[in-house]
This record gives structure tokens, C-alpha cells and sequence, in this order.
């Protein structure tokens, strides 16, 4: 099977996705999308497969969000349809019967840190750098984060990451349970490896009946999800987000004080 934006290779009881954007740090597209879909899917049909492991291509970036210039362009129709592809893919990794790993290898940031807070786990560079985006930008981290954030992180420190859209270091966000271990960044697939391999080691029903146990809580969100893609289509086409997305691209500080008027 062919991929335009991903890497995808099954070895050993081990899938591996890299999104495979590096020139424009992993940010994900229609295409994108599509290409997650169907690797998950793959790995979750395959019973040799045992855990997935999800990264960024390069060293510079995990995923930093959603591509400015496939969103720019949502609105109605168009925005519903995208909404229903992140909601597809949330919830397939959410729902696949194996663990998930994040390799965080460099920026992880908005719609990325939201495909982090949907993995079982998460291993990071020590120059990994994490946090939201959406109010820089006029939108709202509600794919995820509003929901699962608060169940990692505690509320308050979630309503800072959402409201302030700060970065943290791969240390900081240890500290608070964003990521479980920080390591050396030369040895981070190396690390990765052992805890594929250590997972690899314990019963595959076992495993599958704890993962939708300690969903149980969170599954109970599922309605916050749907609600959260309603929500977004009043976002998709704003002047508030088509002023954050012409000010990232242009490299300035968005003048939003001008919606306060």
C-alpha cells in the first residue's frame, strides 16, 4: 500500500508511522489524515502486531498542528468533512485493542500534542518541546486536549497549556505527566525499542481488556467530542482565525485586540 505523507513499516510485532512532512515540521493535511487512518486501521486488522509507534519525521519536530493552508480554506461543508476525519482517527487510536506510543523528537505542538494526548504513552527528546497553539492562532484545541488534559495534566495546569498556548521542555512536561520518560535525543529510538519490546512481552488480551478499562472514564467524553466538532465549524472561516493564520504566515503577532473593541 502506498502513503503520501507517511512512513509506515510493520517489523517484529512493531508498526511504525512517521508523518513524513519534515520540510514544514510535520503538520498534517487532508492527506495526512487519510494516511493515519488507514495505517492504524492496518495495525489494529494485523494480529502479529502488538504495539504502534508514532513519530515525526527529521529531528526538529513531532507534529506541530494542523497545515495552515489546508485550514484556512474550511468552512461549512469543507469544515464538517475535517472535523469527521479527526474525529475518525481520535477515536481509532482511542479504540485499537494494542498501545500506542508517541516519539516525540522535537516540536509537538497544538493538533500534534493532541495526537500525544491520544497515545498510551509517550517517550520524548530531551529537545522535545510541547504545548498548545490554538489561541495564537483563533482557534481552540477542542479535538482533544480540552477533554483528555485535564485527566493527565489537572485542571489547572491544563487551563494554562489551553489559555496561554506556552511551550514546555520535554522536563517540565515529565513533571506534569505529559510525557512518561525524557531521554538523551541520540537515544530515543533506542528507548522506544525497549519498551515496544518490553510491552511485546505481556499477554495481548490482557493488554487489550486493560486499554478499554482505563478508557472508561474518558469514553465517557465521547459526547464532549462531538459537541467540540459542532464547535469548530464556528470557527473554521472566523476573521479571528483567518487573522491568526494570515499573521503565522506572514511571521507577526496576530492583532486581535481589534475583536475587543
Amino acid at each position: 500500500m502506498s502513503y503520501t505523507d507517511i512512513l509506515y513499516e510493520k517489523n517484529s510485532g512493531i508498526a511504525k508511522i512517521t508523518i513524513n512532512r519534515p520540510e514544514v515540521l510535520n503538520v498534517f493535511r487532508w492527506e495526512t489524515l487519510d494516511d493515519l487512518i488507514t495505517a492504524f486501521t492496518d495495525a489494529d486488522n494485523d494480529p502479529t502486531i502488538g504495539v504502534v509507534v508514532i513519530t515525526g519525521a527529521g529531528d526538529k519536530a513531532f507534529c506541530v498542528g494542523g497545515d495552515a493552508e489546508a485550514m484556512k480554506d474550511l468552512e461549512g461543508k469543507t469544515g464538517a468533512k475535517w472535523n469527521k476525519k479527526l474525529l475518525t482517527l481520535s477515536t481509532l487510536m482511542r479504540t485499537i485493542d494494542i498501545p500506542i506510543i508517541a516519539a516525540i523528537n522535537g516540536y509537538c505542538i497544538g493538533g500534534g500534542n493532541e495526537i500525544n494526548v491520544f497515545c498510551d504513552l509517550t517517550i520524548a527528546s530531551e529537545r522535545a518541546k510541547l504545548g498548545q497553539a490554538g489561541t495564537k492562532v483563533g482557534a481552540a484545541p477542542i479535538w482533544g486536549c480540552t477533554q483528555l488534559l485535564p485527566r493527565i495534566v489537572g485542571e489547572k495546569k491544563a487551563r494554562e497549556m489551553v489559555y496561554m498556548s506556552n511551550l514546555y521542555t520535554a522536563e517540565e512536561a515529565e513533571k506534569m505527566g505529559l510525557v512518561n520518560k525524557v531521554v538523551p535525543h541520540e537515544q530515543l529510538a533506542e528507548e522506544v525499542q525497549k519498551w515496544c519490546e518490553r510491552i511485546l512481552e505481556m499477554s495481548p488480551q490482557s493488554i487489550r481488556i486493560a486499554k478499554v478499562s482505563l478508557n472508561f472514564e474518558s469514553d465517557l467524553l465521547t459526547p464532549s467530542f462531538n459537541h467540540a466538532a459542532a464547535l469548530l465549524n464556528s470557527l473554521w472561516g472566523s476573521e479571528q482565525l483567518k487573522e491568526g493564520l494570515k499573521a503565522l504566515k506572514e511571521k507577526r503577532k496576530p492583532e486581535f485586540g481589534r475583536f475587543r473593541q
